[in-house]
């Protein structure tokens, strides 16, 4: 036979959800107060607002001659510690749960992993073994929010219902000119014809004593960058090309882009080409000049600022430039060929899919679609240019993101509740807008907790192959370059009409370890959920299968 102390354990996440223990050690259908205890030494517990599958039964089995008589002729005063050392034991779990401690509290889940398909990649870096020390136990929150999946896989079929792949309308040149009327006043229409990059002599008008970069934004912005530019101007000089009494200076845009996408192994490839000597990128990594700094963005947090001309995104290239201007003035044929077979490489992650700023700047929008993206720009000079972009399974890339950028509290269960909540936002904008339209909504975009918009690879792609053709492309996957590198960079090559390294030079490139790997105490958190992996899988699958008809 089962008795009930009275005594009272009630959880109200949200005033909704009410449980209580009662008589019996089950829930009551009641939602103010259990019958038997009336109300009385009731213990209220709010955790973080949510909903915990904690219930407490306290219960007396009565076993042989043992019965609740015995208990009853307790003197007051021992009945009372009793109740008020089990006051004691729950309050110390609770504030173990509060403060992140929970996992050694909390009983294991008969949620099992494998309650779900999943294939997950490894991690930027990661390799087998370490996804093995990892022995994180289940969530209680797991187990809710394996409940909750139902209701967030109806926002996904709303969303998935009203996903339209479209044809954007593209914008003249007249109307790009006008929108940057001093880009192409600076940029001219035709270049070198003796120099893989796109390459022309610019006429210099300052002094000898002139700093060449005194004005630069790159500079005046960030300090980390000043040690770059000491070295740009001690080589200025000696690179210059005189005629008719006036200075030239040789300026160069990149002959290939590195466009995307962030946690998708951009870095690792970007330091890898580098070390092939026919190749030289920016004197920045990422400028992200074309989506940013010619807005003024420096960070989105702080607003806009002054607008980053031209001429400061070409000084990036200026290191190179010197190189080409070497082997076009050289005498022999040899370092001609040497010098002008170089290539210039750009590698801004964001360059694929971030147009945030046109809002502020492109006012005669159509339904809220942008009219003007960045590749229009980039095409209308550099009509040939190269691209490279490299992707990866969108869920983990997600993940990966979130673990990066995230500045505290981060965990499998802050991350799911943050995938449910851009969800309910993309959705909210889907009942109103084109896809299109959301994807590139900037207010969206800066609400939404986590980058979901980001792994959307499908609708960046078939806008960027409105204005350019697929031999343009190279479109590389992670985990084919997680698994061969030399593979990889073989077709890079090839792509790019590089030539042969030697053996040395080779095993250097393919054998380094990978750059920008997870960083240690990001792997300890262990993976996401199952069921986060699972909505994420529901949400990416009709563009990802849109991607592979592309």
């Amino acid at each position: 036979m089962r008795h009930c102390i009275n005594c009272c354990i009630q959880l109200l996440p949200n005033n909704e959800h009410k449980q209580q223990v009662g008589c019996g050690g089950g829930p009551l259908h009641s939602h103010l107060e259990c019958p038997a205890c009336k109300g009385e030494n009731k213990i209220v517990l709010r955790v973080d607002g949510k909903q915990m599958n904690l219930l407490a039964v306290l219960e007396v089995r009565a076993e042989g001659n043992e019965s609740w008589g015995r208990f009853l002729r307790f003197k007051k005063g021992k009945r009372c510690s009793l109740v008020f050392g089990l006051m004691i034991m729950t309050l110390v779990m609770a504030s173990y749960i509060l403060s992140g401690a929970h996992q050694e509290l909390l009983i294991s889940s008969p949620f099992h992993y494998g309650a779900f398909p999943s294939n997950p990649s490894l991690m930027d870096g990661e390799n087998p073994s370490d996804t093995k020390e990892h022995h994180h136990q289940p969530s209680v929150n797991n187990i809710s929010y394996v409940k909750d999946y139902p209701s967030i896989k109806l926002i996904i079929n709303s969303i998935t219902a009203r996903i339209e792949f479209t044809t954007r309308q593209l914008p003249d040149l007249e109307d790009l000119k006008k929108q940057e009327l001093h880009m192409f006043s600076v940029i001219p229409n035709k270049f070198l014809p003796n120099s893989k990059s796109p390459c022309w002599y610019e006429e210099f008008t300052g002094r000898n004593t002139t700093d060449p970069y005194l004005t630069n934004s790159y500079v005046l912005y960030s300090k980390r960058f000043r040690s770059t530019f000491d070295a740009l101007r001690k080589a200025f000089w000696g690179h210059l090309s005189h005629a008719s009494g006036k200075h030239f200076r040789l300026r160069c845009l990149p002959r290939f882009y590195i466009i995307g996408q962030p946690k998708c192994g951009t870095t690792d490839l970007y330091d890898r080409l580098r070390l092939h000597p026919e190749v030289k990128f920016s004197a920045i990594k990422e400028p992200h000049w074309w989506t940013r700094k010619r807005f003024g963005i420096v960070r989105l947090r702080d607003g806009l600022r002054d607008r980053y001309p031209v001429e400061d995104y070409l000084d990036l290239f200026d290191l190179a430039a010197h190189q080409i201007h070497q082997g076009l003035q050289a005498s022999s044929a040899e370092e001609q060929s040497r010098m002008t077979r170089i290539i210039i490489g750009e590698a801004s992650a964001s360059t694929m899919w971030d147009n945030n700023a046109w809002t502020f700047f492109y006012d005669n929008s159509t339904d809220g679609e942008p009219p003007f993206l960045t590749q229009d720009f980039i095409h209308a000079f550099q009509p040939d240019a190269k691209l490279i972009v490299m992707l990866r399974d969108p869920v983990e890339r997600l993940y990966s993101d979130y673990l990066y950028f995230a500045s505290s509290n981060k965990s499998a269960d802050d991350f799911h509740e943050k995938v449910t909540e851009a969800l309910q936002l993309f959705e909210n904008c889907m009942l109103d807008y084109s896809l299109r339209a959301c994807v590139y909504n900037n207010t969206l975009n800066n609400a939404m907790p986590v980058r979901l918009q980001v792994g959307l690879y499908a609708v960046y792609l078939l806008d960027w192959l409105t204005v350019f053709n697929k031999e343009q492309f190279l479109v590389l996957r992670l985990e084919d370059h997680a698994s061969n590198v030399k593979y990889t960079m073989h077709r890079v090559f090839q792509f790019l009409n590089l030539g042969p390294l030697g053996e040395k030079q080779e095993t250097l490139m393919t054998k380094s370890p990978a750059s920008n790997a997870r960083r240690p105490e990001d792997r300890n958190l262990g993976p996401m959920w199952p069921v986060t992996q699972k909505i994420l899988q529901d949400f990416y699958g009709p563009f990802n299968a849109r991607l592979a008809q592309i």
